[in-house]
This record gives structure tokens, sequence and C-alpha cells, in this order.
């Protein structure tokens, strides 16, 4: 019997399943070709980061700083950085940001491994509002929580706002939002976020400690027309924001973003050191020292993200046209496709047939459904739309 922990034994065999399905889309496309290969798998953006990125890069490197570039910043990320980002950000948002609100990450997902780490007593529970992330689980767990799942209003993929207020109880420590969502595409209404607002300030009132609000918003920038994003602070004094540039910036594999502490929540100075403190015992103190400069010379800059309206438009008006039962995306560049067959692995394994790979969702807490990331190409869209018809008609849909 094996004298390691079983739990991580179990997380590190059961692989993540979108990057299972690109890395099987890596080797067909070996045997059949890249261009024969449709892969909407892994949210792993198609549009190269603004030209702005670049030349950042380049400049700082040439500078008179030369090698040092590369040496450590302080534990929280450059103090100049942090100063830049919270101007930004209170420009843009209207809020009053400082350096010391200001926790820089690898990413976002080591942001919200610190919130959970910061903020998580024995017994302490965070609510998920289906569909989520795979991992969010996992990080919840693995960072001393409990994860309680709340499931959507399946008409909406909103929040069901009933079973989120019996879900928050005297553990609830924090809530996690992502809006606009990873897998739906759904961006949460100013009318859903009052009311979760209004939710939390009554039950941290009844059980007489706050309850955080953590914010997980890679997406933030990638809304379609007719939506918008609110920004969380605005509704919510004790919100946590995770941010990470992978998404806006084209930046994925760089892993730089951050964590704000708003300057209203409760117990700022205790909560920012918690944050640091997490981030120490984990291992993630100074984030990329580069990335951290251009995160403060690009913040507020995006990529050319045209391609993703473009890309949903022709999907979801597409697939619905076939007869196929969608979420419509607000953000993101996720779409959720219902599957036309009970089991959802089932129908992707259908698809894989015609070398059409996508992922169910089950592991997103949505079985029955599948999630379509069209990060890809125009032409790869174009040349799926035509495979979907096939299924369709085989699944007398249309």
């Amino acid at each position: 019997m094996s004298n390691l922990p079983q739990d991580l034994v179990q997380m590190g065999t059961k692989r993540n399943i979108m990057r299972e399905i690109r890395e099987y889309g890596l080797l067909r496309a070996r045997e059949v070709g890249a261009e024969n290969v449709l892969d909407f798998s892994l949210g792993n953006p198609s549009v190269a980061p603004p030209a702005q990125v670049n030349d950042t890069i380049r400049a700082i490197l040439d500078s008179p700083e030369g090698a040092s570039i590369h040496g450590y910043t302080t534990a929280q990320g450059d103090w100049s950085v942090r100063q830049a980002l919270a101007d930004s950000l209170s420009r843009r948002f209207g809020g009053s940001y400082g350096p010391g609100d200001l926790y820089l990450t690898v990413g976002a997902a080591a942001a919200l491994c610190c919130c959970f780490r910061a903020l998580a007593c024995p017994g302490d529970e965070f609510v998920l509002f289906a569909p989520f992330f795979t991992e969010y689980t996992y990080f919840v767990s693995g960072n001393g929580g409990k994860p309680v799942v709340v499931p959507p209003d399946y008409a909406t993929f909103q929040p069901d706002l009933t079973a989120f207020e019996s879900a928050v109880g005297p553990r609830t420590k924090g809530v996690v939002v992502n809006s606009p969502n990873n897998p739906s595409g759904v961006v949460y209404s100013a009318d859903t976020l009052r009311a979760i607002a209004a939710i939390l300030r009554r039950k941290a009132a009844a059980y007489g400690h706050p309850i955080y609000l953590i914010s997980d918003e890679p997406y933030r920038e990638i809304v379609f027309a007719g939506f918008s994003a609110p920004w969380l602070p605005d509704f919510y004094d004790d919100t946590l924001v995770c941010y990470s540039y992978s998404k806006s910036l084209s930046l994925p594999g760089e892993r730089i973003g951050y964590i704000l502490v708003p300057p209203a929540a409760a117990e700022h100075d205790a909560l920012y050191a918690a944050v640091c403190g997490a981030g120490r015992v984990l291992g993630y103190v100074n984030a990329p020292s580069l990335f951290q400069r251009v995160a403060a010379a690009c913040d507020g800059l995006t990529a050319d993200l045209t391609v993703y309206q473009t890309n949903r438009d022709l999907l979801y008006h597409g697939l619905t046209g076939m007869g196929y039962t969608c979420v419509e995306p607000g953000g993101t560049f996720y779409l959720l496709l219902q599957s036309p067959e009970p089991d959802a692995a089932a129908f992707c394994q259908r698809a894989r047939e015609y070398d059409l790979l996508f992922p169910p969702t089950d592991d997103f807490a949505c079985p029955g459904w599948c999630r379509i990331a069209f990060c890809t190409s125009t032409k790869t869209v174009q040349r799926a739309l035509p495979v979907f018809e096939r299924l369709a008609k085989e699944y007398g849909l249309s």
C-alpha cells in the first residue's frame, strides 16, 4: 500500500479532460493533417498579442537595466508595477486603489489558490456556481476548504438564487463568481449580482463574520455586442478580484495576473497579509519579473478580439439553426451545446469519429452538455459546421 497522499495521486491520475482531448488532437493531426482536425477543446487564445506587448518586451530587454530585469522582485510584486496597475484600475473602474491592494500572481489559478488558502480555516466552505471551471473543486479542497455547488437556473444559466441562499451557511467563508463564465459564456447580469450581494450581506450579518466574494475575471474584456460585464466591487465591498492577462493579451503561457484586495474589504490589512502568507506557503512569490513589467505597460489593452465575435455568431446561429439547443454566449470564447443524447461523453465520442473534438461538461458540474471553445480560426469554425449538421441529421435534429 502506497504511503503517498492518495488524494494527490488521484488528482494527478485523472487528467484535465480538455488537455487530454487537445493532446489526442495533436497526435491525430500527425496522422491526417492539422487542417483535418477540428479541435474545439482547449481555451487557448488564437489571436496574437497586441503589438505593444512585443514592443514592450524588446524595449525592456534593450534598456540599460539589461539582465537585471530577470532578477527577483519583492514577494508580492514590484512596487512600481503595482502602483501602475493600481492607477490603471482606479482610472478604468472609478475606485481608489494603491500598490498595497495588489498581489501579483502566476496567473489566475495562483490567484484563486492564494485566496482560498488565505481565507480557509478548518471546516470553512466555498460556494461554487455551476457550471464552473473544472479545477475549482481541486483549488478549494487542496487549500483547506470544502466546495459547495449551487446549480444554475437552466433557463438562463444565471445562478439559481433560491438554491444559493439555502447553500450559504454559518461555515461559508467565500463565494466564487466567474463572469463572463467558463464554460457557459454567460455574463451575470447586474440584477443577479445585486441579488447575490444582498444575500451575502444578510447572511454575513446573521452569522457575524465576513463572507468574501471571489471574482475570477480572466475573460473580463471578452464581451460581445449587447452585453456588459459589471465591476463586482461596485456591488459588494468584501470582494477579492482575481485576474489574468492570459485571455485579454493572449498570453496564457506567460502566467501573469494579480489579486486585488480593495480598501473597503473587511479586515483589509490582515486579509492582504494572509494573501501574502498564502503565496509564501504555496511558493507563488515573485510572479515572472519581465511580465510584471509587461502587465504594467499594457494593462487595459487587448488583443484584436473581434474574431471571437465572428466565430460566436457563426456557431451560435449555425448550431441553433440545425436544431441544437445552445446557451447564447455573452462573453468568453465558449459555447454550451446540449447533447442530443443523455450521455454527453458518448456524443463527444461520436463527434470524434469525424475528427471534431470538444469535451462533455460533466467535470464542469454540468452533465448533459458540451463545451465548444471557439478560440480557433474562423476557417475552422466554417469547416466544422457541415460536420455538426451531419451529426444533427444522425440524431434527428434537422
